[in-house]
């Protein structure tokens, strides 16, 4: 669970409704309007509807869950992981890895490789494909974030015009002019809220989270492939370390 997303779009929302209450002396429903909603909200969807697949706007909103749910494995565990497959397939071969309980997909079928006895370079060509068709797909699903953040503001102006178009064209009636105007304000309001407190914070979120499984990735690349040359678990540990913050590289020298 990532504590910070939930806790700033939980305190961000809260602020607004508060802010609200008070501005409008408890009477919520002065910010509510069903034209507006449909205009921001209905409006950015269709218009996404027209720029991406069905299948790539169904994964954008599973993968959006990562933002709030997601558990990743650190650096240190897969480094330390990675130190004890060396260790193993130093002493028993490959096949000794063929039981192996380990956690990480991608890394189990790097192991899986090994076990199998693929060459170096089908091993190698395999998982650098994976690693990047997997951060190519996630990077379409940031893209659907990122196209409703920025057709929030969009679609509130159109709202804002159809409202003072409404409300010229029915300046002889006054009782006509509130609605037209609260149109033309609310849909500006919430275009604001969909980019600015939605969408776009969730895009860059997922990009931080799309970055860090690809390094992580790229760690079990180079151990996997330290493994199967046969290199000293030591040796792969002080390579993996590299990938840490330079207070943390340093490699543990077990005490005689």
């Amino acid at each position: 669970m990532d504590l910070a997303t939930i806790l700033g779009l939980v305190a961000t929302i809260g602020m607004m409704v508060w802010a609200m209450y008070l501005s409008a002396a408890g009477d919520l429903m002065m910010f509510y309007d069903f034209i507006s909603i449909v205009i921001v909200f209905g409006g950015s969807i269709t218009v996404v509807f027209m720029k991406f697949t069905l299948s790539q706007l169904a994964g954008s909103f599973k993968a959006a869950g990562k933002a709030f749910m997601f558990k990743m494995e650190s650096a240190e565990e897969l480094i330390e992981k990675a130190v004890q497959l060396a260790d193993s397939a130093r002493k028993g071969g490959f096949l000794a890895l063929e039981e192996a309980e380990i956690p990480n997909a991608f890394m189990q079928k790097g192991i899986n490789m090994l076990v199998d006895g693929h060459d170096a370079d089908v091993v190698r060509g395999t998982l650098e494909k994976d690693i990047d068709q997997t951060y190519n797909r996630h990077g379409v699903y940031i893209a659907v974030f990122k196209q409703l953040g920025d057709l929030g503001p969009a679609m509130g102006m159109i709202g804002t015009l159809i409202g003072l178009v409404a409300m010229l064209a029915n300046m002889s009636d006054p009782k006509a002019i509130g609605p037209a105007m609260a149109v033309a304000l609310l849909t500006t309001l919430y275009g604001a809220v969909q980019a600015n407190c939605l969408c776009m914070p969730l895009a860059d979120k997922m990009s931080i989270r799309n970055e860090e499984e690809k390094t992580n990735n790229q760690l079990i690349l180079d151990a996997v492939m330290g493994i199967q040359d046969g290199q000293n678990p030591k040796v792969i540990e002080g390579i993996l370390r590299n990938y840490l913050m330079s207070k943390k590289r340093e490699v543990k020298v077990d005490s005689e």
